[in-house]
């Protein structure tokens, strides 16, 4: 990431604080796909402070849905290629060539 390029933490940070919503608030909503309880204001604190990172798609998409954030802009800065892409990426050489194409398109 470039020095001005926003992590994911930071993201949701902005996006929660422009929407007024607290950390409780927001830690009620995002939903965990195994129990479905909520995550913790804790973890959301560490997350916004980039100390964790999300731990699964659902919560990426929970939190692009919440925050009204495009879900493939927090799977970049996450790190993340979403399950269903990533269940694509059997053929090597054409997962290549698509990063070039990537890279290319953000460097142009």
């Amino acid at each position: 990431m470039t020095k001005d390029s926003m992590s994911f933490g930071r993201q949701i940070s902005k996006a929660r604080k422009a929407m007024a919503m607290s950390q409780k608030e927001l830690a009620a909503r995002i939903r965990k796909e195994e129990d479905d309880t909520a995550i913790s204001p804790q973890y959301l604190n560490d997350i916004e402070h980039d100390r964790r990172s999300p731990t699964s798609d659902h919560l990426i998409r929970q939190f692009a849905k919440v925050l009204d954030i495009d879900e493939g802009v927090l799977f970049l800065t996450a790190g993340k290629f979403p399950d269903d892409l990533r269940s694509k990426l059997d053929d090597p050489v054409k997962a290549a060539a698509a990063f070039v194409n990537f890279r290319r398109a953000i460097t142009d």
